[in-house]
C-alpha cells in the first residue's frame, strides 16, 4: 500500500464517527449502488468504505481512488456528485475536504461582495466565478455594513439584523447559509483572523458603543465560540492576523480621537497576551479603515493608505521596511473598498477600477520575493469582475 493509501485510510478511521454523525444515512446504506457505507470494525479495518462489488473507479482500490478524488480542484466536486449517488453522498458528507487537510491539498479561493446581488467566489486556477445563494436574512442585515472571516469550510458574514448583532455562515460543503451562534459578547469593528478550523476575535465595539477588549475563539467543528483573556488595551476598527502559531491584533482607536499604535500577541499555549510597543505605528482617524494587512510565509506585510505603498515588518527590529506600489489606489478612499489578504504563497489585492468598457473588480497578486521590474512590485492580474461596481464591501480567503 502507498503512502497516501495508508494515510486516507488512517484518516478513514479517525473520521468515521464525524461522518456518521454528519450524514446520519452513511450508516444503513446497503452494499448496492445506493451509496456509501459506513462499517464498523477494529482500528486495523474500521474505516469508509463500498461495498465489495461497488467500487468508486473502477479498477482502482477505494482508498486509491479516493485519493484521485480528494485531488480533483474543487470547483469540479458540483458535477462529481450528479454522476451518480455514491458520489453525491461523499461530496455532501464532507469527508473529501477533511482528506484534502489531511493531504495537504489546498486550493485558495476569494468570497466577496461587490455589489447588490451578493456573494460570489472566485477560483482563481480555472479562472471562474460562482455565485453563491443568498443569504436569508432580513433587510437590516442585508443593508447594514457587514464584516466577513474564512474559516475551515465556512464563510461567516458579521452583521445586524433589526435588534441586535447575528452571524450567518456558509458551508462550503452543504452549499447553504445557516444562523451561527452569535458571540458570548456581540461586536462590530472587531479584529480577526482564522488558522486552520478556528479563528479568533478581539476588540471592537457593542451594540451601545462600547470599546472592547475582549476576545474569544470560533471553532468551526463545533461551531461554538469560547471567551478567551482579555486584551491589555480595548481597541475598535483594529486588525487581526495569525503569524507563527500566534494571534495578533495592531490598530485601532480606544476613543472617537485616540489610536493605538502598539500590538499585541495572544499565545494559544499559555492563554496569554503580550503588548508590542510601537508595532503599527501608522496613527489611525476615525475616518480611515482599519489597517490592511496580510500575512504570507509567517512574514507580515500591510498597506500604507496616503502613499499607496506595501511595506513589510521586520519582527526582530520591530520596524517596517517599503517594498513598492500597489496596483490600485488606496489614499483616495483611506483604505476603504479595497481588500487586502494572503492567497496561498501571493499577497492579493481586490479593487474596483474605472475604464472604456464601464466598471469592474480587479484581483491582481504578487509573490513577495520575486523580481521587482524597475523597482516596482510584479503585480499580475488574476481575475477581473466586469460590471461589478468599484467598491469592494466584503473579502475573504478561504483554503480548502
Amino acid at each position: 500500500m502507498g503512502f497516501e493509501a495508508h494515510e486516507t485510510k488512517k484518516l478513514n478511521i479517525s473520521c468515521s464517527n464525524r461522518i456518521n454523525k454528519s450524514s446520519p444515512d452513511c450508516a444503513h446504506l446497503e452494499d448496492n449502488e445506493q451509496g456509501l457505507e459506513m462499517r464498523s470494525g477494529g482500528e486495523e479495518d474500521g474505516c469508509y468504505k463500498l461495498g465489495s462489488n461497488d467500487s468508486l473507479l473502477t479498477g482502482l482500490h477505494n482508498d486509491v481512488a479516493l485519493t484521485c478524488l480528494a485531488r480533483t480542484c474543487r470547483s469540479d466536486y458540483a458535477s462529481l456528485s450528479c454522476l451518480n449517488s455514491r458520489f453525491n453522498l461523499l461530496v455532501k458528507s464532507g469527508y473529501l475536504y477533511e482528506l484534502r487537510r489531511h493531504l495537504g491539498i489546498i486550493e485558495h479561493w476569494v468570497y466577496m461582495v461587490a455589489d447588490p446581488r451578493g456573494w460570489e467566489a472566485f477560483d482563481p486556477f480555472r479562472n471562474k466565478w460562482f455565485r453563491l445563494p443568498k443569504i436569508p436574512c432580513d433587510d437590516c442585515f442585508n443593508y447594514a455594513d457587514k464584516e466577513s472571516l474564512a474559516v475551515g469550510s465556512e464563510l461567516l458574514v458579521f452583521g445586524r439584523e433589526l435588534f441586535d448583532f447575528a452571524i450567518w455562515k456558509y458551508s462550503l460543503v452543504g452549499h447553504n447559509w445557516a444562523k451561527c451562534d452569535v458571540m458570548n459578547h456581540p461586536r462590530c469593528l472587531f479584529a480577526s483572523g482564522s488558522l486552520g478550523s478556528i479563528a479568533i476575535v478581539a476588540g471592537g465595539s457593542d451594540k451601545n458603543g462600547n470599546v472592547l477588549k475582549s476576545a474569544e475563539l470560533y471553532d468551526s467543528s463545533t461551531g461554538r465560540w469560547e471567551i478567551l483573556p482579555n486584551m491589555h488595551s480595548p481597541r475598535r476598527l483594529c486588525s487581526g492576523f495569525f503569524m507563527h502559531g500566534k494571534f495578533y491584533v495592531i490598530g485601532g482607536m480606544t476613543s472617537v480621537t485616540d489610536s493605538l499604535t502598539c500590538g499585541e500577541e495572544f499565545d494559544l499555549k499559555t492563554r496569554k497576551w503580550r503588548k508590542i510597543e510601537g508595532m503599527y505605528p501608522n496613527v489611525n482617524r476615525a475616518a480611515q479603515a482599519p489597517p490592511l494587512v496580510a500575512v504570507v510565509r509567517d512574514q507580515l506585510f500591510a498597506v500604507e493608505y496616503l502613499t499607496n505603498m506595501v511595506k513589510k515588518y521586520d519582527m526582530e527590529k520591530n520596524s517596517w521596511d517599503v517594498l513598492g506600489r500597489l496596483p490600485v489606489r488606496a489614499d483616495s478612499s483611506n483604505g476603504w473598498g479595497l481588500a487586502f489578504r494572503s492567497c496561498g504563497e501571493r499577497l492579493l489585492i481586490v479593487g474596483g477600477q474605472r475604464g472604456p468598457e464601464g466598471e469592474a473588480i480587479v484581483l491582481s497578486a504578487w509573490s513577495p520575493g520575486s523580481t521587482m521590474k524597475d523597482g516596482t512590485l510584479d503585480w499580475q492580474v488574476i481575475g477581473v469582475k466586469e460590471h461589478s461596481g468599484v467598491f469592494v464591501y466584503n473579502c475573504a480567503v478561504m483554503g480548502c
